[in-house]
């Protein structure tokens, strides 16, 4: 950030890039424009992203297009039951002279898109969890670490269960946000028809890099957060946590298990980041609200009690905010 005189300046930068990118993408995705900004938002915060939603509604097109404007490298990984750990970290062979030779799997990449993520089997999955967590991937004892900035965006269909492996809740705890991917409103929908089945060629300009990501990330962090709504912030993981002393009546009675301390970091990074991303320069309760329910969906589970009386995780968040 070393071209800012002040972090203000950074800050107003930040929002202003945020605004280039939105419109940029915007030539290619129509609508979606929450989805777009959340997905945003976790790459400024250096957090992963699970897109769900039933096929056809853009998200792999989203990744790339995302992909494309920052001038980041990008690889796919469609996951499938087959699909094997060396194929997502690489693995080592002997080469001509009888030496192990480490050939980089996919993952090597700045954005790495996981298909479908939850077609393939655990052992498989697994082979993501370290690099999500740690950026670095651990082959024949050596530590190979991962291109920076780094992100894992995965995609999953919420209908077809047959043939599917749930992710493991460690693994689910690893994505900052779990994003709803909603269908196009009837007008988006008409926009979308039009740009998909003439000729036209869209030109995408490389708008970012990966140091100024990599600076911006670390503004996000030192954007000041006042200490009533880092509390707002921590309150609001802990009532999802049934008997335990903030939990509300609601989590007692339909939830099974509650969000953990990264869910916390992660509402408080998010406010940051949101805050950042409208030019404020703090966040306020307004900001954790906006990105509470992306970062708790996934991490808390109904009981038999919710799902009887079909109360959604949405309509639990609600009512705790």
């Amino acid at each position: 950030m070393s071209n800012y005189k002040s972090d203000v300046e950074a800050v107003d930068a930040l929002s202003a890039s945020y605004k280039q990118l939105k419109s940029e993408i915007g030539k290619v995705i129509v609508g979606q424009e929450e989805v777009i900004k959340k997905v945003l938002l976790s790459i400024f915060c250096d957090g992963h992203v699970l897109l769900v939603g039933v096929p056809g509604l853009a998200k792999t097109l989203l990744v790339k297009t995302i992909a494309d404007v920052l001038d980041l490298s990008f690889k796919r990984i469609q996951f499938t039951p087959d699909l094997m750990p060396s194929d997502i970290t690489g693995a080592e062979i002997l080469d001509e002279h009888r030496n192990f030779k480490f050939i980089k799997g996919a993952i090597f990449a700045n954005i790495l898109l996981a298909d479908e993520i939850n077609r393939t089997p655990p052992k498989t999955q697994a082979a993501l969890l370290e690099a999500m967590q740690e950026r670095a991937v651990t082959l024949g004892g050596e530590l190979h670490l991962l291109p920076r900035p780094f992100f894992v965006l995965a995609t999953q269909n919420p209908i077809e269960q047959e043939g599917t492996y749930p992710l493991p809740e460690a693994q689910l705890d690893r994505f900052m946000f779990n994003i709803k991917v909603g269908y196009p409103s009837f007008r988006e929908e008409l926009d979308v028809v039009k740009n998909t089945t003439g000729n036209r060629d869209i030109v995408m300009n490389k708008l970012i890099n990966d140091q100024e990501i990599i600076a911006f990330q670390k503004l996000v962090r030192k954007i000041p957060i006042s200490e009533n709504v880092l509390e707002y912030a921590v309150k609001l993981a802990s009532k999802t946590r049934p008997n335990t002393e903030y939990a509300s009546t609601i989590t007692n009675n339909y939830l099974s298990w509650g969000a953990g301390p990264r869910a916390s970091q992660y509402l408080v990074l998010g406010a940051k980041g949101h805050a950042a991303l409208s030019g404020k320069y703090s966040p306020d309760i307004e900001d954790v609200r906006a990105v509470a329910e992306d970062v708790l969906r996934h991490r808390i589970i109904k009981n038999y009690k919710a799902e009887a009386e079909g109360i959604s995780i949405e309509k639990i968040i609600q009512d705790l905010l």
